[in-house]
């Protein structure tokens, strides 16, 4: 599995130590974004999380993210990267409203400055 995939599976399981690990991974490896490949999965799930946070690092890079990002559409359902969002009114509105836009139109939902200190 590709570390892009890995990432996605991290932010997929709400591992988020984990999906902080990785993006610094990436981030020393000095990878340009602009140029990682699609992934092979077929899950739909991994590939809107997967291109919402490729779109949101190559954003974050000042950089135009991979022309296969346009190609994932949004999740079926909505998905909070903070199990707390459920019971926390707050934090959900927080999330919905302010998610990364790269997110957000794939209706994955996380705090406004998701991932900036990774």
């Amino acid at each position: 599995m590709e570390l892009i995939e890995q990432l996605a599976q991290a932010a997929l399981e709400r591992d988020h130590l984990k999906l902080r690990s990785l993006v610094q991974d990436l981030k020393r490896a000095n990878v340009d974004i602009s140029h990682l490949p699609r992934p092979t999965t077929t899950d739909t799930r991994l590939l809107a999380i997967t291109a919402s946070l490729v779109e949101l690092l190559a954003l974050r890079q000042k950089r135009i993210p991979p022309a296969w990002t346009k190609e994932i559409g949004p999740l079926k359902e909505p998905f909070f990267l903070l199990a707390s969002a459920a019971s926390m009114k707050r934090l959900r509105t927080l999330c919905e409203t302010q998610s990364p836009e790269p997110m957000r139109k794939r209706l994955l939902y996380a705090p406004p400055h998701f991932l900036e200190f990774a």
